[in-house]
Protein backbone atom coordinates (compact mmCIF):
# COMPACT_ATOMS: atom_id res chain seq x y z
CA UNK A 1 0.00 0.00 0.00
CA UNK A 2 3.06 2.35 0.56
CA UNK A 3 4.52 1.38 -2.25
CA UNK A 4 1.16 2.41 -4.51
CA UNK A 5 1.37 5.94 -2.77
CA UNK A 6 5.00 6.15 -3.25
CA UNK A 7 4.44 5.45 -6.47
CA UNK A 8 1.24 7.38 -7.71
CA UNK A 9 3.32 10.35 -5.91
CA UNK A 10 6.79 9.72 -8.03
CA UNK A 11 4.25 9.68 -11.27
CA UNK A 12 2.33 13.66 -10.57
CA UNK A 13 6.01 14.31 -9.76
CA UNK A 14 6.90 13.24 -13.02
CA UNK A 15 4.28 14.64 -14.79
CA UNK A 16 4.54 18.35 -12.79
CA UNK A 17 8.54 17.89 -14.02
CA UNK A 18 7.81 17.63 -17.34
CA UNK A 19 5.02 20.57 -17.76
CA UNK A 20 7.73 22.95 -16.62
CA UNK A 21 10.33 21.39 -19.26
CA UNK A 22 7.76 21.90 -21.56
CA UNK A 23 6.99 25.33 -20.48
CA UNK A 24 10.54 26.78 -21.00
CA UNK A 25 11.34 28.93 -23.49
CA UNK A 26 14.28 26.98 -24.10
CA UNK A 27 12.31 23.45 -25.53
CA UNK A 28 10.30 25.78 -27.96
CA UNK A 29 13.68 26.87 -29.08
CA UNK A 30 15.11 23.64 -29.26
CA UNK A 31 11.22 22.73 -31.34
CA UNK A 32 11.96 25.14 -33.84
CA UNK A 33 15.94 24.61 -34.44
CA UNK A 34 14.94 20.72 -35.33
CA UNK A 35 12.21 21.85 -37.45
CA UNK A 36 14.30 24.63 -39.50
CA UNK A 37 17.36 22.07 -39.52
CA UNK A 38 15.14 18.89 -41.06
CA UNK A 39 14.18 21.60 -44.17
CA UNK A 40 18.07 22.92 -44.11
CA UNK A 41 19.29 18.62 -44.68
CA UNK A 42 16.84 18.74 -47.21
CA UNK A 43 18.43 21.80 -49.14
CA UNK A 44 21.80 19.73 -48.54
CA UNK A 45 20.88 16.75 -49.95
CA UNK A 46 19.72 18.21 -52.74
CA UNK A 47 22.50 20.26 -53.24
CA UNK A 48 24.76 16.95 -52.88
CA UNK A 49 22.39 14.83 -54.89
CA UNK A 50 21.45 16.69 -57.74
CA UNK A 51 24.59 19.16 -58.31
CA UNK A 52 27.83 18.33 -56.14
CA UNK A 53 26.97 14.26 -57.50
CA UNK A 54 26.81 15.29 -61.02
CA UNK A 55 29.62 17.50 -61.25
CA UNK A 56 32.08 15.03 -59.06
CA UNK A 57 30.42 12.44 -62.16
CA UNK A 58 31.50 14.40 -64.54
CA UNK A 59 34.99 15.13 -63.32
CA UNK A 60 35.62 11.18 -63.13
CA UNK A 61 34.54 10.62 -66.55
CA UNK A 62 30.70 9.95 -66.19
CA UNK A 63 30.84 7.93 -62.77
CA UNK A 64 27.94 7.98 -61.16
CA UNK A 65 28.21 7.47 -57.69
CA UNK A 66 24.89 5.85 -56.82
CA UNK A 67 25.88 2.99 -59.46
CA UNK A 68 28.97 2.53 -57.63
CA UNK A 69 28.69 -1.05 -55.87
CA UNK A 70 30.40 -4.39 -55.26
CA UNK A 71 28.35 -7.69 -55.83
CA UNK A 72 29.74 -10.75 -53.44
CA UNK A 73 30.22 -14.10 -55.12
CA UNK A 74 29.41 -16.08 -52.14
CA UNK A 75 25.65 -16.75 -50.78
CA UNK A 76 23.11 -14.70 -52.06
CA UNK A 77 25.43 -12.37 -54.28
CA UNK A 78 24.51 -9.57 -51.62
CA UNK A 79 25.31 -6.13 -53.33
CA UNK A 80 27.19 -3.63 -51.09
CA UNK A 81 26.06 0.16 -52.39
CA UNK A 82 29.06 2.20 -51.52
CA UNK A 83 28.27 5.08 -53.94
CA UNK A 84 25.54 5.94 -51.51
CA UNK A 85 27.64 6.10 -48.68
CA UNK A 86 30.07 8.43 -50.38
CA UNK A 87 27.01 10.28 -51.34
CA UNK A 88 25.87 9.90 -47.33
CA UNK A 89 29.39 11.32 -46.14
CA UNK A 90 29.65 14.45 -48.48
CA UNK A 91 26.06 15.35 -47.35
CA UNK A 92 26.81 15.23 -43.85
CA UNK A 93 30.38 17.02 -45.03
CA UNK A 94 28.37 19.40 -46.16
CA UNK A 95 25.91 20.16 -43.41
CA UNK A 96 28.53 20.15 -40.98
CA UNK A 97 30.61 22.99 -42.92
CA UNK A 98 27.22 25.04 -43.54
CA UNK A 99 26.18 25.21 -39.61
CA UNK A 100 30.56 25.79 -38.57
CA UNK A 101 30.16 28.72 -41.17
CA UNK A 102 26.67 29.60 -39.99
CA UNK A 103 27.66 29.34 -35.87
CA UNK A 104 31.19 31.45 -37.36
CA UNK A 105 28.65 34.08 -38.32
CA UNK A 106 26.68 34.42 -35.44
CA UNK A 107 29.95 34.10 -32.59
CA UNK A 108 31.07 37.64 -34.86
CA UNK A 109 28.34 38.93 -34.77
CA UNK A 110 27.50 38.60 -31.09
CA UNK A 111 31.87 39.77 -30.34
CA UNK A 112 30.40 42.64 -32.40
CA UNK A 113 28.20 43.42 -30.22
CA UNK A 114 30.09 43.00 -27.44
CA UNK A 115 32.39 45.36 -28.31
CA UNK A 116 30.34 48.57 -28.74
CA UNK A 117 30.63 50.89 -25.96
CA UNK A 118 27.12 51.45 -24.30
CA UNK A 119 26.48 55.47 -25.51
CA UNK A 120 25.61 56.86 -21.82
CA UNK A 121 22.35 58.49 -21.55
CA UNK A 122 22.94 62.31 -21.79
CA UNK A 123 19.80 62.70 -18.87
CA UNK A 124 21.87 60.51 -16.83
CA UNK A 125 24.93 62.40 -17.35
CA UNK A 126 23.47 65.68 -16.78
CA UNK A 127 21.90 64.44 -13.50
CA UNK A 128 25.33 63.15 -12.85
CA UNK A 129 27.02 66.48 -13.41
CA UNK A 130 24.30 68.12 -11.22
CA UNK A 131 24.38 65.50 -8.39
CA UNK A 132 28.12 66.27 -7.98
CA UNK A 133 27.88 70.12 -8.36
CA UNK A 134 25.33 70.23 -5.55
CA UNK A 135 27.59 67.63 -3.56
CA UNK A 136 30.63 70.49 -3.90
CA UNK A 137 27.99 73.15 -2.45
CA UNK A 138 28.00 75.06 -5.82
CA UNK A 139 23.87 75.03 -6.21
CA UNK A 140 23.86 78.07 -8.50
CA UNK A 141 26.29 76.49 -11.26
CA UNK A 142 24.01 73.74 -11.10
CA UNK A 143 20.75 75.49 -11.34
CA UNK A 144 22.24 77.26 -14.44
CA UNK A 145 23.23 73.81 -16.15
CA UNK A 146 20.14 72.59 -15.98
CA UNK A 147 18.51 75.74 -17.21
CA UNK A 148 20.58 75.48 -20.02
CA UNK A 149 19.29 72.12 -21.41
CA UNK A 150 15.83 73.03 -21.16
CA UNK A 151 16.28 75.18 -23.40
Amino acid sequence: MADEKKEKKEKKGIIKEFKEFIARGSVLDMAVGIIIGGAFTAIVKSLVEDIFTPLLGMILAGVNFKDLSVTIPWGNHPTIVFGLFIEAVVTFLLTALCVFLMIKAINKFRKKKEEEPEKPDPQIELLTEIRDLLANGKAAEAAAKLEDKKE
